[in-house]
């Protein structure tokens, strides 16, 4: 169950960096994304700025009278206009005038938007509009630019301004307005059409498949731990050669039988078993034969056992114990023939248990009566001392004593 838990926590974990590496890579790619639009918007801004200052430098610029380019009735000064003939009339250009035919001729081609605009126009058609009058008004507060993503007619747009600062060039113009140079005069905006290239299936479908890859690696990874972790517990207390519980289950074993004894006034039997003269057996048949035999007493002793409650372990060497809840010093010892005679019955060939001629088991019954108080190695050592008794007697037989 911890480990199941454990294995929930590292998937959920995962899954969560998953999606925080999922939602990093989105708002790079949209914090990319802007940064382009910032800088486009601003090379046309600085380029449009060049173009003016240019213009401002010369004092104006002059160009043929068309249905297109009208008289700016807004320019008051001296030689606007220039009548070279009959057929050809020049009308001076001044940078917000040339501002707004750039404007139109980038809007033709590309759907780019200039809008040159103050909070102090000349011209009506340059009064600002609302987010214009609000950058403007942020530009004079210490703001260098501003730019932010919008729809309209379902299409994305990136707005962007900055502020035109007033030049000494700017005050043949507008001295009268009451600007100086360095003053915040204006700003031209800038409209780009914009669609967002985020690849949002690829940057989706890429992470889910790592977080697929993940999750079955760790539940891979997790099973793989599990089952380690469960050959330890099971290494811990289970004999290696038998398969049967070793000594120290034995012991966590015993403890609990003791207490649930004192509890519900039952008895508590144990008995130790010993392979009569195995260390001769081992001599002359060798530790593999040895081996063998072991493992099917071992075997022949769980199998004599009927109810789930009975224990048996190996308790060293050749020596086997064990533990019978609520049974009676009586049916123990009943219990204790059973396996001894079924042991002599598997006929396992040993010259040197004499007179049989087979293994044969010794056995020695220790027994409390129910609620009896005693230290745990009591019982233990009193089902030694009958198994002493059994060996002492001509081995291959059952010897008991009681705890009172």
């Amino acid at each position: 169950m911890k480990s199941q838990k454990l294995l929930i926590i590292a998937v959920l974990s995962w899954l969560l960096l998953i999606i925080g590496s999922f939602l990093w890579s989105y708002n790079s790619a949209k914090n990319g994304q802007e940064n382009i639009a910032l800088q486009t918007a601003r090379s046309f801004f600085d380029q449009v700025v060049i173009t003016r200052t240019w213009n401002a430098r010369h004092g104006g610029l002059y160009a043929k009278v068309t249905k297109n380019t009208l008289p700016n009735p807004y320019l008051d000064v001296p030689m606007r206009d220039i009548k070279v003939n009959d057929n050809v009339t020049l009308t001076k250009i001044n940078p917000a005038f040339m501002t707004r035919q750039i404007s139109e001729v980038a809007q033709e081609r590309d759907g780019i938007q200039f809008h040159i605009t103050s909070l102090k126009p000349i011209r009506p058609q340059n009064k600002p509009i609302a987010i214009e009058k609000d950058f403007l008004q942020k530009f004079e507060q210490g703001v260098k630019e501003k730019g932010i993503f919008f729809q309209k007619g379902g299409k994305n747009y990136y707005f962007y301004m900055a502020p035109l600062i007033t030049q000494k060039s700017c005050l043949k113009c507008h001295q009268w307005q009451g600007y100086k140079e360095g003053d915040v005069r204006g700003g031209i905006s800038v409209t780009l059409p914009f669609v967002m290239h985020i690849p949002l299936l690829s940057l989706l479908v890429g992470h889910i498949l790592i977080a697929f890859v993940g999750v079955l690696g760790i539940v891979v990874a997790g099973k793989k731990i599990t089952q380690a972790y469960q050959v330890m517990q099971q290494q811990a207390v289970i004999d290696a050669l038998t398969g049967i519980p070793n000594r120290r289950s034995f012991s966590e074993t015993l403890l609990k039988e003791i207490g649930r004894s004192r509890r519900s006034q039952e008895p508590l039997s144990v008995f130790m078993c010993d392979i009569d003269n195995f260390k001769m057996y081992n001599d002359t048949y060798g530790h593999v034969d040895g081996d063998a035999c072991l493992q099917k007493v071992a075997k022949k002793i769980k199998e004599c056992l009927k109810r789930p409650s009975d224990f048996c372990a190996r308790y060293g060497g050749e020596e086997f114990i064990v533990l019978l809840p609520n049974t009676s010093l009586d049916n123990a010892v009943y219990v204790a023939e059973i396996i001894r005679a079924a042991i002599e019955k598997m006929n396992i060939s040993n010259k040197h248990s004499l007179p049989a001629g087979v293994v044969t088991l010794s056995i020695g019954v220790s027994s409390t009566e129910g609620g009896t108080v005693f230290e745990p190695d009591i019982i233990v050592k009193n089902a030694d001392e009958a198994l002493y008794k059994a060996k002492e007697q001509g081995r291959n037989q059952v010897q008991s004593c009681k705890i009172t």
